[in-house]
């Protein structure tokens, strides 16, 4: 018996130095290095009138999709009508052309299984198409007219305001969506563009008027880029192009809004919610922009300090501390205005001042334990590694040169990221934490069930609680359906 121990001792110890001979001969695989990145560019057209256009050829699949992006969105639509875009996006191709409804449009589309869809965001507007190639020239004659001569009917927009009616009676509904929504509000003050959000009586104050002057204001060749990627022939297209849109007339030149940001004041901030039982925590102040010269190393430290399941937030508070389910977050770059730092943690109730104490405590070790050289290189490899299937089809390519473009980047940007991070050392990871991560500066947001916290928390500090009370519609009184929380 004893003897048979032994050797299943040996065995043991053989596999385990096995193993170890192993790992170590893993560990001493040389990676080569990856190879040298140079997407596929497409041809960039530049029309008399001022339109930008871009052709990226694909002939993988019998395909042509296009999409034009039009300069001015949400953040440029007047206080008193929040909303006005969203609708505006929506009727632009519900409400079809002067020659056919949305509905007849529908139609027309589904039997060749193509899609004409408009869209909005923050700084620009979007009308896209897909279609087969041999049904092209049907569905580029939909989109260049609704393009030119849409028609914004009556009915569609009454149609988008109810739905945005209903939009707006559900916004509390998740929590997640509270945390996102109340702490952009924190980052970028209640009033900013950036953060605002409509209400029953500024989707009520849009008409159909505001609509046409919004497009006659805004839709002109000299504001919009064009992106175009399928199965064509380049010269072809351009010939095309030039032809559709070559006489129309050049508009104004776009201004940019000028937006002033005004953060709230750190501290802490809550909103009670007695149904749910867990905790959603949004840690936030202003960050950078892409332009910023140090915008690689922070794309670094992100990627180290909270951007994967391998960055210090998750391997510590959620893995080693299991104090969450989801933890994460960096210092937010935007293309022409500061993005958000935003530190994020989802807990349950019971847990909910001792994890924003441990992310404090992730926050202090950065200065007496900086990112490490390994954990640096991890994070460039898993940059580097997924970066490629960020732009891994020519249409891919195509939308994020149209970016450059609308935001004035240079055209080699793209390539030159992958250059950037390469680049970063540790010494550069070593100066974001004290030149942008600043706890006494965080404004700190808690939505959660306070009768089931681990401690008040008041416990931490004073506590501004925010009220995200629904304000009824016009003519409605206060506590009827649609404002409360």
């Amino acid at each position: 018996m004893k003897r048979a121990s032994v050797i299943l001792l040996i065995f043991l110890v053989a596999m385990i130095c096995g193993a170890a001979a192993q790992t170590a001969e893993w560990q001493q695989i040389k990676v080569p290095p990856l190879p040298a990145f140079h997407p596929q560019e497409p041809k960039r057209v530049e029309l008399p009138n001022g339109m930008v256009i871009f052709l990226q050829e694909d002939h993988e699949l019998p395909l042509i999709d296009g999409i034009a992006r039009i300069r001015g969105g949400v953040r440029s639509e007047p206080a008193n009508k929040v909303g006005l875009v969203e609708i505006y996006s929506e009727v632009w191709r519900t409400g079809g052309t002067k020659t056919q409804t949305g509905d007849q449009l529908d139609d027309y589309l589904e039997i060749r299984a193509a899609k004409v869809e408009s869209g909005s965001n923050v700084d620009s507007t979007t009308l896209s198409w897909s279609s087969l190639k041999t049904d092209f020239d049907d569905v580029f004659k939909v989109f260049a007219e609704l393009l030119r001569e849409p028609e914004f009917r009556e009915d569609k927009v009454d149609l988008a305001q109810r739905e945005a009616f209903d939009a707006i009676s559900r916004r509390n509904d998740d929590v997640g969506g509270i945390a996102v929504r109340e702490s952009t509000k924190l980052a970028y003050g209640a009033q900013n563009p950036y953060a605002r959000v409509p209400e029953y009586a500024t989707v009520a104050a849009v008409t159909r008027q505001d609509l046409i002057d919004w497009h006659h204001a805004h839709v002109h060749p000299n504001n919009i880029i064009l992106g175009i990627a399928g199965d064509f022939d380049s010269s072809q297209m351009e010939a095309k192009l030039r032809q559709a849109f070559g006489n129309w007339p050049k508009g104004p030149a776009f201004k940019p809004p000028e937006i002033e940001f005004h953060p709230a004041k750190p501290g802490y901030y809550l909103i009670p919610k007695e149904d749910v039982n867990q905790s959603s925590i949004r840690m936030v102040e202003l960050g950078t922009t892409r332009r910023n010269p140090d915008y690689y190393a922070i794309e670094v430290f992100n990627e180290a300090f909270g951007g994967s399941f391998s960055s210090r937030l998750f391997r510590n508070i959620r893995t080693k501390l299991g104090l969450a389910y989801s933890v994460g977050g960096g210092i937010g770059t935007a293309f022409d205005h500061p993005g958000i730092l935003r530190l994020s943690i989802g807990t349950k109730s019971q847990s909910t001042v001792e994890s924003i104490q441990a992310m404090y405590q992730q926050v202090d070790d950065l200065a007496k334990q900086p990112i490490t050289q390994p954990e640096i290189q991890q994070a460039k490899d898993s940059i580097l590694n997924s970066f490629v299937f960020n732009f891994d089809t020519p249409e891919k390519v195509l939308r994020e040169r149209m970016a450059y473009e609308f935001y004035g980047y240079p055209p080699d940007f793209l390539e030159k990221y992958r250059a950037g991070i390469e680049k970063v050392q540790i010494a550069d990871v070593a100066r974001i934490p004290p030149k942008y991560l600043h706890k006494d500066q965080l404004a700190i947001l808690v939505v959660g069930n306070t009768s089931e916290f681990d401690k008040p928390l008041a416990s931490l500090g004073p506590v501004t609680k925010v009220d995200i009370t629904i304000p009824p519609p016009p003519g409605a009184e206060q506590g009827k359906p649609g404002s409360q929380q």
